[in-house]
């Protein structure tokens, strides 16, 4: 298998990464900006993490629903975390999920951009290396989403893509990775 040197320090190493799916849940989506990309979206990357064994992690704040249904699916075995905190890190099993899988790089997606998903990138910036996925996460209103990405930026996170990061933690044409893949971004 070829990885990442340290000579590629932009790019996203698989085996120092974790994808963070952020509270995908019945009663926030259909209020979501962009729900139906968003969604398709956190599928294929779901989908995607399963071929090429990435870890994820799920969360879920207290009192809106279960996650959407087709989340689950796309990635069998996932366990939700759930929190009240919209920080993810202020959720003690959160933190301790992460430490667990011992990875650098978190991967977050999911909802609010400007409220869960923008405290928890914020929060994870001095020590860790943080991509946030901007077509696999919105807000209610798009300009809290505008907002929160431009934010992020300033602070050193790195606004991504879901294909951008697909083809960045796969590397390479020619695999049987990259052929179970292809479904997904065709």
């Amino acid at each position: 298998m070829h990885t990442k040197d340290c000579t590629t320090p932009n790019l996203i190493a698989r085996d120092d990464s974790v994808l963070v799916v952020i509270d995908v849940q019945k009663r926030l989506m259909p209020v979501i900006a962009n729900k139906e990309t968003v969604t398709d979206n956190l599928v294929r990357l779901l989908k995607f993490s399963q071929i090429i064994g990435l870890p994820v992690i799920l969360t879920e704040q207290e009192k809106l629903g279960d996650t959407l249904p087709e989340l689950l699916e796309a990635r069998s075995g996932l366990q939700p975390i759930g929190k009240l905190d919209f920080d993810c890190f202020g959720c003690e099993e959160f933190a301790q999920e992460v430490g667990k899988v011992g990875r650098n790089t978190l991967i977050l997606c999911g909802v609010e951009t400007h409220i869960c998903v923008a405290q928890t990138a914020l929060h994870a910036v001095p020590d860790y290396t943080v991509q946030v996925i901007s077509d696999a996460t919105s807000s209610r209103k798009v300009e809290n989403w505008q907002v929160a990405l431009e934010r992020m930026r300033q602070a050193r996170v790195v606004v991504t893509s879901t294909e951008m990061v697909i083809y960045e933690l796969l590397e390479r044409a020619g695999t049987d990775e990259f052929r179970a893949t292809l479904p997904l971004v065709k």
